[in-house]
C-alpha cells in the first residue's frame, strides 16, 4: 500500500477529486461544531484536507495546529504545514494529546478497522471530535463485476480483482464499539463518467486506490482480460453518449470521545410521560385487538 501511494503522489494533486470533495465534508462537520480545536490530525488526503481550509476561514479558524499524516512518506510530503509518515493501525500519538482528529479516504485500507478507530479515540482528548470518510461496498461495483465476467470468459475462473470494502453497516454502531459517544453516521453517493474502463483504471492507480490484497494473484493480468474487461463494461454499463460510469459509496462517520459533559441515555422505565398521551392515542394492552 505504501509503494503505491508514493508512486501515486507524483501526480496525485491532478487526480485527487474525490479526496478533495471528502476534506470539504469533513471541514464542514468542524464548521457545524460550536467549539476550537487547538491541535488537530489529519490521517490520508495527500494534503487534501490542509488545502480545503486555504479556502475555509470559519474552519480555519476553529483549527490551531493541523497535521497531516500518511502511510506514505510521498504522499504526507503533499501536505502544506507540519506533516508525518505513520501508520493508523499501530498510531503513534500519545493518548489524550489532540482535540481533533479527521480521516481522509483512508480507513477502508485498515486490516483491523475497529482496532484503528478504538487507537484514534484513545488519541483524543476527552470531549474531542473525530470525523471520517472511508470507501463502501458499493464502490467500483461495475468494475468488479465486468473484471470478474472477463476472466471467467477467458479462464475459466475469477480472482478478486478489486480490493473489497466495507459494506453500508451500521457505522454508528461500529463507532459505539470502539468507544465513541454521539457516534453519526451517513453516506455520500459519487457517480463519475469516464471514456472507457482503461481511463478509469488510470485515474484508480493515480489516487493510490489500485489493490493491494496480500492474497492477489502473483502472475501479473494480461492485456487480453483488461481489453474484455472493457468492452463488457461498455456493454453493460455504456450510457447514451458511450461514456461509462463508475460509482463510488464513501462513508461518514463521526463521533466524540467520552467525557462526563456529554448527554447519557435515559434509563429504561424513567420516562414521565406515556408515550399513548404525548402521541394523543388510545393505549391497548398487548392482547387487544387493533379497532377493538
Amino acid at each position: 500500500m505504501r509503494a503505491r501511494r508514493n508512486r501515486a503522489a507524483r501526480e496525485f494533486l491532478s487526480y485527487d477529486f474525490l479526496h478533495a470533495r471528502v476534506a470539504d465534508d469533513l471541514l464542514d462537520r468542524v464548521e457545524s461544531v460550536s467549539r476550537d480545536f487547538p491541535v488537530a490530525l489529519v490521517l490520508g488526503g495527500g494534503g487534501a484536507v490542509g488545502r480545503a481550509l486555504k479556502d475555509r476561514p470559519q474552519a480555519a479558524a476553529k483549527i490551531g495546529t493541523l497535521i497531516e499524516a500518511d502511510l506514505s512518506p510521498a504522499m504526507a510530503a503533499l501536505s502544506s504545514g507540519p506533516a508525518v509518515c505513520l501508520d493508523e493501525e499501530a498510531l503513534p500519538i500519545a493518548p489524550e494529546s489532540v482535540d481533533l482528529v479527521l480521516s481522509c479516504l483512508s480507513l477502508h485500507w485498515t486490516n483491523d478497522l475497529v482496532g484503528a478507530l478504538i487507537q484514534i479515540n484513545h488519541a483524543l482528548r476527552p470531549d474531542g471530535f473525530f470525523a471520517g470518510a472511508m470507501l463502501g461496498g458499493a464502490t467500483l461495483t461495475e468494475l468488479r463485476q465486468c473484471l470478474l465476467a472477463a476472466e471467467s470468459e477467458l479462464k475459466g475462473g475469477a480472482h478478486a480483482r478489486v480490493s473489497p470494502f466495507a459494506d453500508a453497516f451500521d457505522l454508528a454502531g461500529l463507532m459505539g464499539r470502539a468507544g465513541f459517544a454521539l457516534p453519526v453516521s451517513d453516506v455520500d453517493r459519487v457517480t463519475a463518467r469516464y471514456g472507457n474502463a482503461f481511463v478509469l483504471m488510470r485515474d484508480l492507480r493515480k489516487m493510490g486506490e489500485t489493490s493491494a490484497l496480500t492474497e492477489r494473484p502473483r502472475m501479473p493480468a494480461t492485456r487480453p482480460l483488461f481489453v474484455r474487461a472493457a468492452q463488457i463494461y461498455a456493454e453493460r454499463f455504456a450510457e447514451g453518449d458511450g461514456r461509462i460510469p463508475a460509482r463510488f459509496e464513501i462513508l461518514h462517520m463521526a463521533g466524540w470521545a467520552p467525557h462526563e459533559s456529554q448527554p447519557k441515555p435515559l434509563r429504561p422505565g424513567s420516562a414521565k410521560v406515556r408515550l399513548a398521551d404525548a402521541l394523543g392515542v388510545k393505549e391497548a394492552s398487548a392482547g387487544e385487538k387493533a379497532g377493538g
